[in-house]
């Protein structure tokens, strides 16, 4: 009996001692977490990519961003539909994703602890690049009557969801103007959804905050007589002398089958990463994008460029990769 329970005990300890060298052996994660998982069988990282709603700008150009990167690097991107800039932060903060797009002035009030942030700064963000303007579009049609910022007085209008990049530019214009959501019938909506309360009638305009030209506004075009509600000039030196991260923007005519050309305001389109991903890995995909912006097809492909990815960032700082690879351009260039 007692040689049995030896045996036993014996066999118990081998196996505990295998399943401990087998844990221990196992294939390490690098510091960053998530960030350093390794897709099996490859030595591709899987990193997510947070865009937006299928009907606006981010999502199809952050498919063909992550293409780019995952075919020119160890990396293996997969882009997210997500609720943007605001949202995309709060993602990045809690460590469920990895990169994500965002407006510059909502990752600077993520950083600095304000507006929907406030009391709650994310410190676990930076920089890899700017990418192109985001023109904030205050969409109607001619039906409607509205021509002016002031004529959405007791309108139902589209502002966004609450805290969102397009909420806050929503209201910022709408201060300019001597107005507040109190003076008009807000509705909290997607971009997708704003289109088809236009077409449907069931609201009376919209904000968007997007590259131009976007999706749900392309297909609302399709059926109806679209305007653009134009900021004076007067009212975009105001709005930037107040929040100096706007500039001035125009919808070209053509755009939407608009007639002539519309002037408003722009923020930037950004990407953003979190500081626990490798800086070999970072510096890697902003090699690869800036190096291959000849295969992005979208429209605003035209304005991603290395020579104005640094624009607008303000006091945001670049994650140690994007800023190495920044560097040796400026090297090569002798402007450093």
């Amino acid at each position: 009996m007692k040689k049995i329970r030896k045996s036993f005990l014996f066999v118990v300890l081998l196996t505990l001692t295998m399943v401990l060298a087998a844990c221990s052996g196992g294939k390490e994660k690098t510091s960053g977490g998530v960030a350093g998982e390794e897709k099996s069988g490859s030595g591709n990282k899987n990193l997510s990519l947070l865009t937006g709603g299928t009907g606006g700008t981010y999502y199809p150009l952050g498919g063909q961003i992550g293409k780019i990167i995952s075919d020119n690097t160890d990396a293996n991107i997969t882009p997210q539909t997500s609720g943007a800039s605001a949202e995309n932060m709060e993602t990045l903060r809690a460590g469920d994703a990895e990169i994500a797009f965002s407006q510059t002035d909502i990752a600077a009030y993520a950083i600095e602890g304000k507006e929907m942030f406030k009391d709650k700064a994310i410190d676990n963000i930076q920089a890899i690049s700017t990418l192109y303007p985001e023109t904030v579009q205050l969409v109607t049609t001619a039906k409607s009557g509205i021509k002016s910022i002031e004529d959405l007085k007791g309108k139902k209008v589209s502002v966004g969801a609450p805290g969102s990049g397009v909420y806050i530019n929503a209201m910022q214009i709408l201060e300019i103007h001597g107005l507040s959501d109190k003076d008009i019938k807000a509705q909290n909506l997607s971009f997708d959804e704003s289109a088809d309360g236009i077409q449907a009638g069931n609201i009376d305009a919209a904000f968007i905050t997007a590259g131009t030209p976007t999706g749900a506004v392309e297909a609302l075009s399709a059926q109806n007589d679209i305007v653009i509600v134009p900021i004076t000039d007067e009212k975009i030196k105001e709005l930037i002398a107040k929040y100096p991260y706007y500039a001035e923007e125009t919808v070209p005519n053509g755009t939407y089958n608009i007639k002539e050309d519309i002037k408003t305001v722009a923020v930037k389109a950004m990407l953003v990463v979190t500081k626990d991903v490798e800086e070999d890995l970072v510096y890697e995909m902003t090699k690869a994008l800036y190096e291959n912006t000849d295969k992005i097809t979208h429209a605003k492909g035209t304005f991603i460029t290395a020579e104005t990815a640094r624009e607008g960032l303000g006091n945001m700082q670049l994650h140690p990769g994007a800023a190495k690879y920044f560097d040796e351009l400026d090297e090569k260039a002798g402007t450093k």
